[in-house]
């Protein structure tokens, strides 16, 4: 299931297109204001953040401009009540992904939220890094002082807790996302992950995964 945040300070526009997405299959998560908005993408993971321009305490260009600056590239559609193309401009030059103008349609909006999330998917760097540890994953390769080969599904693990770091993520969401109801049974995360820190010791990596079976995992520099 994908993830969307939302920042919008409007309640009825938030029910609205809650209502809608959740229908849609999508999970979603509300934030009032803008610093809202950027303490929960500091602490959670998202697919696609829909942020509206005009919020209280903090403005929709400042939350992006601070998610973008700790790292985070999740796709992020701008929304405004105004058609200028001044409002266009600011919010792509703070790192937007689109954007749609107040009123919207919802099959407009749910197709710029499909357009993002395959886009995403599809364009994302074969080489990753945290701290002296790089991922190949066209290869399959981790590296450091050594290098060490991975399994398919070690690679996809590790990339996606590389994608995260710094935010814990529950067994049940790394189960969904990288196994995708292939019949395991959840407990296959702990596995992985157990195999993922032995191979990181293994590559004599700064990195370390943190948390305890059954429970959240965290990627982090020492």
């Amino acid at each position: 299931m994908l993830k969307i945040l939302i920042a919008e300070d409007e309640p009825d526009l938030v029910r609205a297109v809650t209502a809608i997405l959740t229908h849609q299959g999508y999970e979603v998560t509300a934030a009032a204001n803008g610093l809202e908005a950027v303490e929960k993408a500091a602490a959670h993971t998202y697919d696609c953040m829909i942020m509206d321009i005009m919020m209280p305490e903090m403005d929709g260009i400042e939350a992006l401009k601070r998610i973008r600056e700790s790292g985070d590239r999740t796709p992020v559609i701008m929304l405004t009540a105004k058609a200028e193309v001044d409002d266009r401009v600011v919010g792509l030059d703070a790192g937007a992904d689109d954007y749609l103008t107040k009123p919207f349609s919802m099959k407009e909006l749910l197709a710029r939220i499909r357009s993002m999330t395959r886009r995403n998917t599809s364009f994302q760097p074969a080489r990753l890094r945290l701290g002296s540890v790089s991922l190949d994953t066209e290869i399959s390769e981790l590296s450091a002082g050594n290098s060490i080969r991975l399994s398919s599904k070690e690679t996809r693990l590790m990339e996606y807790l590389m994608r995260n770091p710094g935010k814990y993520h529950t067994t049940e969401i790394l189960f969904e996302r990288i196994w995708r109801g292939e019949g395991e049974n959840p407990d296959i995360v702990w596995i992985y992950i157990s195999y993922l820190r032995q191979k990181l010791k293994a590559i004599n990596g700064d990195v370390e995964i943190v948390g305890e079976a059954g429970g959240s995992f965290m990627i982090r520099v020492v």
